[in-house]
C-alpha cells in the first residue's frame, strides 16, 4: 500500500507539485512564527528525505564510461556550462531587472542539469540509455564544482553571496547524500540482484518525490507573505522559464541532429532541457547562501519540465518515427493525456 502510494507520488508529481505550492502559499497566510520555526527546523531532514533515494538511483560508475561516450558528454557539458548560464543571464536581465532573488533561483536551474527523470525520458524516446547515463554523472559532478564559481560572478555584490556557504550547502545536500547512496547501491546490489534492486527502483523515486512534494510546501509556507505581496510579479516568472526550456531544448536538439546519431542526440536532448530541480530547490532551501525568494521560479519549473519530456518523447515517436502530421501528433498527445 504504501509503495504503491509513493509510486503514485512519482508518477503525479506535476499535480503534486502544484498542490504542494498553493497549499503552502494559503498555509502561510496563517501560520503563526512558532509554526514557521518549526516548518524551519525540519527543512534538513525533509532534504535527506529527498536527495538521498535520489542518489541510490544514481549509477557513477558510468562515469568510467565518458570516453566511449565523449562526443554526447562533451556537448551536455557544452551547453549546460556555457549556453544554458549564457541563456539565463540574458532571460534574467530582460525579465528580473527588478527581482535579483528570481533572476538567482533561474541560475540554480541553469546551472544544475540532468534530473532523476533524464534517463526515463531518453529510453521512453528511444535514445542510448547509456551515454544518457554517463552524461548524468559527469554533469552533476560538474556542477558540484562549478556551481559556486559561476554564482560568485553572477550574484550581485549587494545580495551577500558567500560562496564558501555554498560549497558547505553542496557538501550537505549532494555529496553526503551521494556517498550515502552510492554505498546503499552498492550493499542493496549485492543483497538483492540486478533485478531486485530494479524492482525497488521506484521506491526510491517515491520517496524523493515526497521529499519533493513537502519541501516545496515548507518552502512557499516560509515565503508566502513575500510571494503574495506582488503576485502578478511573481506570476511573471513563468514567462522566462518557459523560454529558458524551448531555448535549451531547441539547442540540444539542434546540436545533437548536426553531430550526433539519432540515439546519441536524443540523450543530448534530455541531458541538457532536463534540470536537476530537486538539488536547486534544497540548496536554495537549506538557507545562509542565497536568498529564499528564489525558490519560486524552482518550483515553477516542476510544472514545466514534466510536460516538456512528455512532449519531445511524442514528437520522437510520433513525428519523427511514425511521420504524423504535428496536429495528428498533438491529438494523440492529447489523447494519452485524457
Amino acid at each position: 500500500m504504501i509503495r504503491r502510494g509513493l509510486r503514485g507520488l512519482k508518477s503525479n508529481l506535476l499535480y503534486v507539485v502544484v498542490g504542494s505550492l498553493v497549499a503552502g502559499l494559503a498555509f502561510g497566510g496563517v501560520a503563526g512564527p512558532e509554526t514557521k520555526g518549526l516548518l524551519r527546523a525540519a527543512v534538513v531532514p525533509i532534504l535527506f528525505l529527498m536527495i538521498y533515494p535520489m542518489m541510490i538511483n544514481i549509477d557513477l560508475q558510468e562515469v568510467i564510461n565518458v570516453r566511449k561516450h565523449a562526443a554526447a558528454v562533451g556537448l551536455s557539458l557544452l551547453v549546460n556550462f556555457g549556453v544554458a548560464p549564457l541563456v539565463a543571464v540574458g532571460l534574467a536581465r530582460l525579465f528580473f531587472a527588478g527581482s535579483v532573488e528570481y533572476a538567482i533561483g533561474l541560475y540554480f536551474i541553469a546551472l544544475i542539469p540532468t534530473s532523476g527523470m533524464t534517463a526515463a525520458w531518453t529510453g521512453l524516446a528511444g535514445g542510448d540509455l547509456e551515454a544518457a547515463l554517463v552524461a548524468m554523472a559527469v554533469n552533476l559532478l560538474a556542477a558540484v564544482a562549478i556551481l559556486p564559481a559561476y554564482l560568485s560572478v553572477l550574484v550581485p555584490a549587494s545580495v551577500g553571496f558567500d560562496p564558501t556557504a555554498l560549497y558547505r550547502q553542496l557538501a550537505q545536500v549532494v555529496v553526503v547524500p551521494m556517498v550515502a547512496g552510492n554505498l546503499t547501491r552498492r550493499g542493496l546490489l549485492r543483497r538483492y540482484g540486478p533485478e531486485g534492486f530494479k524492482r525497488l527502483k521506484p521506491t526510491f523515486g517515491g520517496l524523493s518525490s515526497l521529499g519533493v512534494m513537502l519541501i516545496v510546501f515548507v518552502a512557499m509556507t516560509l515565503r508566502s507573505t513575500q510571494i503574495l505581496a506582488d503576485p502578478f510579479a511573481s506570476a511573471t516568472t513563468i514567462a522566462p522559464l518557459v523560454a529558458f526550456y524551448v531555448v535549451i531544448l531547441l539547442v540540444g536538439s539542434g546540436l545533437g541532429r548536426l553531430l550526433l546519431d539519432t540515439e546519441r542526440a536524443i540523450a543530448l536532448v534530455y541531458a541538457t532541457s532536463m534540470r536537476n530541480l530537486s538539488i536547486a530547490l534544497a540548496i536554495v532551501v537549506a538557507a545562509g547562501a542565497v536568498p529564499d525568494a528564489a525558490v519560486l521560479p524552482i518550483a515553477l519549473a516542476y510544472v514545466i519540465q514534466p510536460p516538456l519530456g512528455a512532449v519531445y518523447v511524442h514528437y520522437r515517436r510520433d513525428v519523427v518515427a511514425e511521420g504524423l502530421s504535428v496536429r495528428e501528433a498533438i491529438g494523440r498527445l492529447v489523447s494519452d493525456r485524457g
